[in-house]
C-alpha cells in the first residue's frame, strides 16, 4: 500500500463526497479507490469511512485519520517542490480557497501566478467562509481568500493579508439608456430604497446574503426576496436586460466589474448604512509555507496586482457615496 496515495484518495473521497467523483477526481477507478481506502482501514485498523448504498460520511477514527493525513500530504508537497523549484522558479500545485463574492478577483489572481510562474498550478476552489477556515487550518488548502473579520479567523489564528474591503451595489437593467449601452455606474441609492424593489439575492446561508440582511436591517427595512439563489451567477443572470421580472440583485463589487462587459445595466453603490467588509488572504500560521505559497504571497504585494484589485473590486475606483 501507498500510504501517501491512499491518502490523498481519501481527502478526494472527503472533498467530493461520492467515491466515483473522487475516483474521477484521482484519475483512477471506483473499485481501486474502494481498495485502496479499505487497504487504508486495514493498515490503521479502525473503519474510517461510514458505508451504506452509498458514501455516508467518515467515522470519528476517518476524521482524525484525514486531519493528520493532510498535514502529511502538505509536507509531501511542500517537499516535492522544494526538490524541484527553487525560490525564484517555484513549481507544484497551489490550492486556493475563495468565498464566492471572491471568485472574479481569485480567477485573476490565479492568472497572475501563473503568468509569472509557469510551473505553478493555481488550484481555485469556491467555498464556503467555514470551509476555507477549516481548510487552512488542517492544511487542505493553501490559501484562502475571504472575510478576514470573521470572529472564527481570530479563533483558529490564521495569517492575513487584507486586499480590500467589499462594498454593496444594485444591479438592474438599465431602461433609460437601452440595452446595447456600457454599463452605467449611476447615483448612490439608499438600502430602505432598494428593499421596495423586486430583488433578487442570494440564499440566507450565504455569509454575503447575512451582511446584506444586516444592512437592511440597519436601515429599517424588511425586503421579501422576489427570488433566492446560492449562485452569484444566477445573480448576475437574473438582470439581464430582457429577462423576465425587472429584478435588482444586489452584488459585491467583484460581480458589478464583471457585468462591465455585459450592455444595458446599470449599477448603484448602497448606502445609508455603507457597508465595508474587509476581504484578504488567509493562511495557516502551522507548518512550513510552500515554494508555491510564499509565490503567492509575493505576488499578492505587487503594485500592479493592487491596481487590479483597486479597479475590479469593492468602490469599484469610485468616490463612495455618503454613509
Amino acid at each position: 500500500m501507498n500510504l501517501l496515495d491512499s491518502l490523498r484518495y481519501l481527502a478526494a473521497l472527503a472533498e467530493h463526497k461520492h467515491f466515483g467523483r473522487a475516483a474521477q477526481a484521482c484519475c483512477i477507478t471506483q473499485p481501486a479507490l474502494s481498495n485502496a481506502i479499505r487497504a487504508l482501514e486495514d493498515h490503521f485498523g479502525a473503519s474510517i469511512v461510514r458505508r451504506g448504498r452509498q458514501y455516508e460520511g467518515l467515522t470519528p477514527e476517518g476524521e482524525l485519520a484525514l486531519a493528520h493525513g493532510h498535514r502529511l500530504l502538505h509536507e509531501a508537497e511542500a517537499l516535492r517542490q522544494a526538490l524541484a523549484g527553487r525560490a525564484g522558479a517555484p513549481v507544484g500545485r497551489l490550492v486556493l480557497g475563495v468565498v464566492p463574492s471572491a471568485e472574479p478577483l481569485a480567477a485573476r489572481f490565479a492568472g497572475l501566478l501563473q503568468a509569472l510562474h509557469p510551473g505553478l498550478q493555481p488550484v481555485v476552489r469556491s467555498l464556503s467562509s467555514p470551509e476555507i477556515e477549516a481548510g487552512l487550518d488542517d492544511l487542505a488548502i493553501d490559501l484562502g481568500l475571504g472575510y478576514t473579520a470573521r470572529p472564527e479567523v481570530r479563533q483558529r489564528q490564521l495569517s492575513v493579508w487584507p486586499q480590500y474591503e467589499e462594498r454593496c451595489w444594485l444591479l438592474q437593467a438599465d431602461h433609460a439608456s437601452g440595452a446595447g449601452a456600457a454599463l452605467r455606474i449611476a447615483a448612490p441609492m439608499g438600502w430602505a430604497d432598494a428593499a421596495r424593489l423586486r430583488l433578487a439575492l442570494l440564499t440566507p446561508e450565504m455569509h454575503f446574503r447575512a451582511l446584506v440582511d444586516q444592512a437592511f436591517a440597519s436601515a429599517g427595512a424588511r425586503p421579501r426576496p422576489a427570488l433566492e439563489t446560492n449562485s452569484l451567477l444566477a445573480l448576475l443572470m437574473a438582470v439581464q436586460p430582457g429577462a423576465d421580472g425587472d429584478l435588482a440583485a444586489v452584488l459585491p463589487g467583484a460581480l458589478v466589474s464583471v457585468a462591465r462587459s455585459h450592455p444595458g445595466l446599470v449599477a448603484r453603490p448602497l448606502h445609508a448604512p455603507l457597508l465595508r467588509t474587509p476581504v484578504g488572504f488567509m493562511s495557516s500560521a502551522a507548518g512550513r509555507p510552500t515554494l508555491a505559497l510564499q509565490a503567492a504571497l509575493a505576488a499578492a504585494q505587487r503594485p500592479d496586482w493592487r491596481a487590479l484589485v483597486d479597479a475590479h473590486s469593492g468602490a469599484l475606483g469610485q468616490a463612495d457615496p455618503a454613509p
